[in-house]
């Protein structure tokens, strides 16, 4: 099979359909940044005076940046996604690779169940838990407290890291354990010293992915929080959308967008090697 998709692959009139199909998929996700870019440094009469596709003109409104952080509380949303995102992930990552690593290398009684269990929950469509969130916050007075909602991201984030890095520790071999355990090596210093370095891979990949989902997240951070001083990215990217119609700040609006997007990314840039290195590893293992 494979050496007929290689000899597929050499045709040239297949070769050329898949560029022109990685064409006009770069030109459909690059465009929209662009603009984004564009409109950021506008002003609102060439909005309402000029094509929408318009170059924006000379000189350039870098004060819409200045506008949006200062007047807008983009600044505040930021710092809050910033922790919510920080929060999440580092203890998303920390329960999904120690429960990774008991289940790949140290089955138990019930642990394929238990593997099963976080799958499943995969499946399960988040909007059918919104309610019982939002009853059970309340109970715990975690309610509208931005560490509330860390804590719901990190569980919403767990099944897909086991999922990932659960292939990755049982592609490890076993005799590292062995010679780590004779040299005098803990449980712990094994995990921590030994298993832990050798899934750098998996792990950042896990840990962008649940950047890109906690990060970019709305719904839940809509319904768990509704103090204006807590907004999420999203929620206060939203807000800033429905005020800004009214007030005709096109280019205030492009720029909070364009701000929001830049973190990610740059992380993508950087880790974009080891991410396609560990989905590989973790999806075939």
């Amino acid at each position: 099979m494979q050496s007929a998709w290689q000899h597929k692959r050499n045709n040239p009139v297949i070769r050329w359909l898949l560029y022109a199909l990685m064409a006009v998929w770069s030109i459909c996700v690059i465009y929209p940044l662009i603009w984004t870019v564009l409109g950021s440094l506008k002003s609102n009469q060439q909005f309402m005076l000029k094509a929408p596709w318009s170059l924006p003109d000379w000189p350039f409104r870098w004060d819409n940046f200045a506008n949006v952080w200062n007047n807008y509380n983009l600044g505040t949303y930021f710092m809050n996604s910033l922790l919510v995102t920080t929060v999440s992930t580092v203890l998303a990552l920390l329960l999904a690779s120690t429960t990774s690593y008991i289940i790949a290398r140290f089955p138990f009684r019930g642990s394929l169940a238990l593997y099963n269990l976080y799958l499943a929950s995969m499946m399960i469509p988040l909007i059918l838990g919104l309610i019982p969130l939002f009853f059970l916050l309340s109970d715990l007075g975690l309610d509208n407290s931005l560490f509330g909602l860390s804590f719901v991201y990190t569980a919403i984030n767990l099944p897909f890291g086991i999922f990932v890095l659960v292939g990755f520790f049982k592609s490890l071999p076993k005799e590292l354990d062995e010679a780590a355990s004779i040299d005098g090596s803990s449980h712990y210093g094994v995990f921590f010293r030994i298993m832990l370095p050798l899934a750098k891979p998996g792990i950042i990949s896990v840990g962008m992915m649940n950047v890109l989902n906690i990060w970019n997240e709305y719904i839940i951070g809509t319904v768990l929080v509704n103090d204006p001083g807590k907004y999420t990215i999203p929620v206060g990217i939203a807000v800033m959308q429905a005020e800004m119609q009214y007030r005709t700040e096109w280019g205030a609006l492009f720029a909070g967008l364009l701000l929001s997007i830049v973190p990610v990314l740059i992380l993508y840039t950087i880790f974009q090697r080891q991410i396609t290195s560990g989905m590989m590893v973790g999806a075939v293992k």
